[in-house]
């Protein structure tokens, strides 16, 4: 995913643009679908930039990082390391030279990757992607806490190592899900909440908070477990596989992040390896009890009136209602309905937010953009306005979600801002 983040005692996180080299074409090899699998193009490439040579800013509460030139440029890249060298930084998180890496670079995850697919992937790098002759930025971490050393300890205390081991007590089909969605697709990296020292709570299925939602680079990464209004409970697997496959379905539309892994990573895998993810994560119990959403027509009646007297109403019917709705079902597969909606429903409301000020990056799935994009609102309306509107929303046609205030919607602004160069920082659920 684009967000890689989280370094030891320290969160690693940035807003990140979409790598400008897209590949329409499927994988030629294995090597090249493991990375695609990996979505190693998303943090190692930057807009206007060659793919895999890193220079992406992420920013940490002491400074930004930069992602760094994996291509097999012998003095700025990675030509010089042998397939053992690769092994070690992609899976135990320690360069050639010795430095260890922040985990920005998901290893925690990649920790879980085969032999062969480790080896696939070195192959790829050296044989397949041209090199950049691009020097790495420096850390803008300065001092005593740029100190990199306690990074082994971070990892002996949050890290399990080794690669992952089929569960008996299931088939190949969940198994190979659970293999791409903790290893190589390293979903937990933005859907799992963080602990103290910002680890993941939980790195794999054994684990109540594994997957269960976090709040990131101002947006709120989804809870993708089996609770039934917050959660992935009310979709099927059939809806689960094309959204991994298309960005949409009838109940949601990518967006945030995850847009990055729609554009990358997903859609070039293999029927069988969505499906495989799909079965995987509705194995996933909820961790909350909920009652099943039920559809209120109240708010609907109310907007066609034309005279709706709730706050908020008002601004919903004069610049949502023509994509969404007086009904707030939308227009599936394309605009997403907001009725029982889960990312509506979230009791973190920051994509929601994020979205209504901004809009999100294009979605382009094997090179076809997606037709339909929401317009961003940031000069339209004001504070009062967005979180009005979006107060109405999370309380209409049974969604039952808590109100947005307007100091949310402030806040939000500048730290999301496109004309401004701040990085944004985690915050925690």
């Amino acid at each position: 995913m684009k967000t890689k983040i989280f370094a030891a005692m320290l969160v690693v996180l940035g807003a990140v643009p979409l790598a400008q080299a897209q590949q329409t074409a499927p994988p030629a090899d294995k090597g090249e679908y493991v990375a695609r699998a990996g979505d190693c193009i998303a943090c190692h490439s930057v807009v206007g930039g060659k793919p895999f040579a890193g220079g992406l800013k992420m920013g940490t509460p002491l400074g930004a990082i930069y992602s760094t030139n994996i291509t097999p440029d012998p003095e700025t890249g990675i030509g010089n390391y042998s397939l053992a060298d690769f092994d070690r930084a992609v899976r135990g998180g320690v360069a050639k030279d010795g430095h260890n890496l922040y985990p920005a670079m998901p290893y925690p995850s990649y920790a879980k990757i085969t032999d062969d697919d480790v080896r696939a992937l070195y192959d790829f790098f050296m044989k397949q992607v041209p090199p950049v002759k691009q020097a790495n930025k420096p850390s803008e971490i300065k001092g005593v806490m740029g100190i990199r050393w306690p990074l082994a300890i971070w990892n002996m205390l949050f890290m399990d190592k080794g690669v992952y081991v089929a569960k008996k007590d299931h088939d190949d089909a969940w198994n190979r899900g659970a293999y791409l969605v903790e290893g190589l697709e390293h979903c937990g990296a933005c859907h799992t909440p963080r602990g103290l020292a910002f680890q993941e709570k939980g790195l794999d299925a054994s684990s109540g908070a594994f997957l269960q939602g976090a709040e990131l680079d101002a947006w709120s990464a989804p809870n993708l477990r089996g609770d039934l209004r917050t959660g992935l409970g009310g979709w099927s697997k059939d809806e689960l596989a094309s959204f991994l496959k298309t960005g949409h379905n009838d109940k949601a539309v990518a967006f945030g992040s995850m847009i990055d892994v729609l554009n990358n990573s997903t859609p070039y895998l293999s029927d069988d390896d969505v499906n495989a993810m799909a079965a995987y994560l509705k194995s996933l119990p909820a961790t909350t009890q909920q009652a099943a959403y039920v559809y209120n027509d109240a708010a609907t009646k109310e907007l066609q009136s034309g005279k709706p007297q709730q706050p908020g109403a008002a601004v919903y019917l004069g610049n949502c209602v023509s994509c969404h709705g007086a009904d707030g079902k939308g227009q599936a597969p394309f605009i997403p309905p907001l009725a029982g909606n889960p990312a509506v429903l979230d009791g973190i409301p920051s994509s929601l937010i994020n979205l209504v000020l901004n809009s999100a990056e294009p979605l382009v799935v094997k090179g076809m953009p997606d037709a339909y994009r929401m317009p961003q609102y940031r000069v339209q309306l004001t504070d009062d306005e967005i979180a009005q509107a979006l107060s109405f929303i999370r309380g209409a046609w049974g969604n039952d979600a808590p109100a947005v205030t307007s100091a949310q919607v402030k806040a939000m602004r500048p730290i999301t801002d496109p004309s401004s160069d701040r990085v944004i920082v985690l915050k925690m659920r």
